[in-house]
């Protein structure tokens, strides 16, 4: 096992070349991004164009794109919801799940916000506003699984944010920011420890990143751009994850984490007109790009021992202790509303298709049809109504 670490080049290519690169349509190399493509004020949007998507779903009323944002009702009792004031370590194996009932209300409702839903787009701005006046997950435990929590939290937080953004009073605004900005810059704790680069970490990056896409934050955007370097350096040369594959019974389960973190990135980066899908790393020649390590996830599903040699050392494995049991969970509701095959509908969109994200959309049509709609904190809320086109 080869032992991961970070690394970065340093930006061998001037902005003439990134400029014949993308006239020429070619797949830009990561170092071009990381000296950056786009002004400060110019295409940056969060994790998806808000303006754009309210009014696609206007104008498509009888979609099933919009029928996913309106799916799930808002329930009055939200608003009854104890404020958490901080988070903390757990037990054994997990993480704390305190907050669940506050991501569900904020995904739920920044859903039906996008549709055009008024009195959820009113309820979701109290919500928020409460929470911060309180100072919602101040107190958060400086402990790692504690912070995996709190990341978790954040990136349908910002979504939300986001989607209500225009609509806020410059007090209200200014209220909300001076909220989020801390929280979301406290996910950037160092823990010395293997969380700093593995899953937990991408988790980070694609908050921080769709953070700073917003606010215009050039240096938080960045952190994204680079993780995304890494992880693609990082992979073995058939898509696997080090980090991830480990992990025993749940290999697959980790590299779908992974996934969805990297597709947060990428969407997040397309709108500042960075092409991360079809980027590939460049430190040791390679063409590893995002389809590899997607390819690699469905192939494992597929085929598990591709799986095998690699998720035999059992590192923290979860509930299944036989690595030779694959835990194929994520591709089912998880029973709280959520699921985790919730980042393929931003994969399923993406135009000209390719043949691993042909494959990807005919995974999720098998396994997460007749759940949609797709709704997970990871992928930042409900992923069926940010991203569905019919």
């Amino acid at each position: 096992m080869k032992k991961v670490a970070p690394t970065f080049m340093a930006v061998r290519h001037g902005l003439a070349i990134l400029a014949l690169f993308l006239a020429s349509g070619a797949i830009l190399p990561l170092d071009t991004l990381a000296a950056g493509s786009q002004p400060m004020d110019s295409g940056y949007q969060g994790l998806f164009d808000v303006a754009a998507r309210k009014a696609f779903l206007a104008q498509k009323s009888s979609s099933d794109a919009r029928t996913a944002c309106l799916a799930v009702d808002a329930d009055a009792k939200w608003m009854d919801i104890d404020v958490i004031k901080g988070l903390t370590t757990t037990e054994g194996y997990g993480t704390d799940r305190s907050g669940n009932q506050y991501a569900f209300a904020v995904m739920v409702l920044s859903g039906r916000a996008l549709a055009g839903d008024k009195r959820a787009e009113d309820m979701l701005k109290r919500f928020l506003l409460k929470w911060a006046d309180a100072g919602a997950f101040s107190e958060t435990e400086k402990v790692h699984d504690a912070y995996y929590a709190l990341k978790r939290l954040m990136l349908p937080t910002v979504v939300a944010f986001s989607i209500i953004r225009d609509g806020l009073s410059d007090e209200d605004k200014q209220k909300l920011v001076a909220w989020i900005d801390p929280l979301v810059r406290r996910t950037d704790q160092i823990f010395e420890g293997s969380v700093d680069y593995n899953n937990h970490r991408y988790l980070a990056d694609s908050v921080l990143m769709a953070w700073g896409s917003l606010t215009g934050d050039r240096a938080l955007y960045q952190k994204g751009i680079d993780r995304f370097r890494i992880i693609l350096d990082d992979a073995r040369a058939d898509g696997s994850l080090p980090l991830e594959t480990r992990r025993g019974a749940r290999a697959l389960w980790y590299m779908r984490q992974s996934l969805t973190s990297m597709t947060v990135m990428a969407e997040v980066a397309n709108g500042a007109g960075d092409n991360l899908f079809d980027s590939t790393a460049a430190a040791d020649g390679s063409k590893k790009s995002m389809w590899t390590v997607l390819s690699y996830w469905m192939n494992g599903m597929t085929n598990p021992i591709l799986v095998n040699a690699y998720s035999a050392e059992n590192y923290i494995p979860g509930p299944e202790q036989d690595f030779l049991k694959p835990d194929f969970g994520f591709l089912e509701n998880r029973g709280n509303g959520r699921h985790y095959l919730a980042f393929l509908e931003a994969i399923a969109v993406r135009e000209p298709e390719n043949f691993p994200g042909r494959r990807a959309s005919a995974l999720l049509e098998r396994e997460g049809a007749n759940e949609r709609p797709l709704i997970d904190e990871f992928a930042g809320g409900n992923a069926t109504c940010f991203w569905r086109q019919g």
